[in-house]
């Protein structure tokens, strides 16, 4: 599994007009390929009167599924040089959609790679970027007495703390980096002089 990876900050639109042209962007991120596709659709059903609506998608840390289409632009000339452009950029759960309105002046083959790429560029620096970092899942279980203090230290020291459950015992649910684990189980037996238990769980990734 990758250790970190890179995906869009938030939805939102970048329009450019190169030769009287107009290329809209349209960024979400995304987490399956069937919230891509959604996505896609809506975009396309909110152009019906644009020459082309052309996409490219990055879906999994690893980029695992890639897929980009040109939508009656010249073959390779838009949803590729738009993939190419995010992968460069090392985005990944991101889908873009470019909606060109033709203004009557062709571009060419070289104008229009330039114009795909570069307006998921332009969007992609509009929109910014945010890094997910992989981590464990880890439940650390303590008393009632102890659990106040040990949320607060854990927060104070930049802990990832995802959630707090209060039963018969007090269950707080982090996410750690799994090269601090041990570190972690040493600090833990220290500020609850050993009556905390910790449980590691499975992997997910978290803002880094």
């Amino acid at each position: 599994m990758q250790e970190q990876y890179r995906t869009l900050a938030r939805e939102g639109v970048h329009e450019t007009e190169i030769n009287r042209s107009r290329f809209i962007c349209a960024m979400a991120p995304v987490a399956t390929e069937q919230e891509a596709q959604d996505f896609v659709a809506r975009i396309r059903k909110e152009h019906p009167t644009a020459s082309h609506n052309c996409f490219a998608y990055v879906i999994g840390a690893d980029a695992g599924v890639q897929k980009a289409a040109d939508d009656g632009e010249p073959g390779g000339t838009a949803g590729v040089p738009m993939l190419q452009m995010l992968m460069r950029r090392e985005v990944r759960y991101v889908a873009a959609v470019v909606t060109r309105y033709y203004g009557g002046v062709k571009l060419g083959a070289g104008g229009l790679i330039r114009a795909y790429g570069g307006v998921v560029g332009e969007a992609l620096d509009a929109l910014g970027t945010l890094t997910r970092q992989r981590f464990r899942l880890a439940e650390v279980t303590v008393d009632h007495q102890r659990a106040g203090k040990l949320e607060n230290d854990l927060r104070a020291t930049g802990r990832a703390v995802r959630e707090v459950r209060y039963a018969e015992a007090v269950t707080i649910e982090i996410g750690l980096p799994d090269a601090d684990v041990d570190t972690f189980r040493a600090w833990l037996a220290d500020v609850t002089a050993g009556t905390a238990s910790l449980e590691l769980g499975g992997e997910a990734y978290g803002d880094a």
